[in-house]
């Protein structure tokens, strides 16, 4: 069907590489958690516009020259890893300031307190997380080309099918991430000690993908 080469294997390699955890689909969840829906499908937006220009990319052959040229794998991936970094660390600061205040019961009233979410500009963020991730586009590259029929006259078809695909199963489980991290929300506002936990494992994840993501190769 449009040049795409056995369609099953790849939607059940679809589903399999969405469920993965990642720093996109976290960062989807804190926000939810932290913000309510309409930011969680704003951050969600960040994502899904970042893995398409990632996809136009791996279609266009960049990825190819990417995994060719050592030392521009080695800016966009040290770049990546420094931004994750800068997220951890925030992270980890918010989850200090929680803590610390864990027994004001005025401070989530106050208008002060919502300041940080206001200028957090999650759409940003996510879409930032998602263009500085040379593995990212090393896997669309890898992933794509095996379902495209070469004979096929029309290749772009194929890559288009085969991105909406992805974005469909992209759009359905963030959406479920998103609502699963607004129920959660009720539980951190009660709770401050649960909501500084949660988000200090948050932060040391997202260094974990800084570590894995510098320590990766092309």
């Amino acid at each position: 069907m449009l040049g795409v080469t056995d369609l099953p294997t790849y939607l059940i390699g679809l589903v399999l590489i969405v469920l993965l955890p990642g720093p996109n689909s976290l960062y989807v969840l804190s926000v939810a958690a932290r913000r309510g829906v309409r930011a969680g499908y704003t951050a969600a937006a960040g994502v899904w516009c970042g893995d398409a220009v990632l996809m136009v990319l791996s279609a266009a052959g960049v990825a190819s020259l990417l995994q060719a040229n050592a030392l521009l794998f080695g800016i966009v991936k040290y770049a990546g890893a420094g931004y994750l970094t800068w997220l951890a660390i925030g992270m980890m600061r918010a989850a200090w300031s929680m803590w610390r205040t864990r027994h004001d019961k005025a401070d989530a009233e106050r208008p002060e307190a919502a300041a940080p979410a206001a200028i957090e500009r999650p759409y940003r963020r996510a879409l930032v997380i998602s263009l500085l991730n040379p593995k990212a586009i090393l896997f669309f590259v890898s992933f794509f080309v095996q379902f495209v029929d070469p004979a096929y006259a029309y290749p772009a078809l194929s890559f288009v099918l085969l991105g909406a695909l992805a974005q469909l199963a992209s759009f359905l489980y963030l959406t479920a991430l998103i609502f699963s991290g607004t129920r959660l929300a009720a539980a951190f506002r009660r709770r401050k000690r649960l909501s500084a936990g949660a988000t200090t494992g948050a932060g040391v994840l997202f260094l974990g993908f800084a570590v894995k993501l510098t320590l990766a190769g092309a």
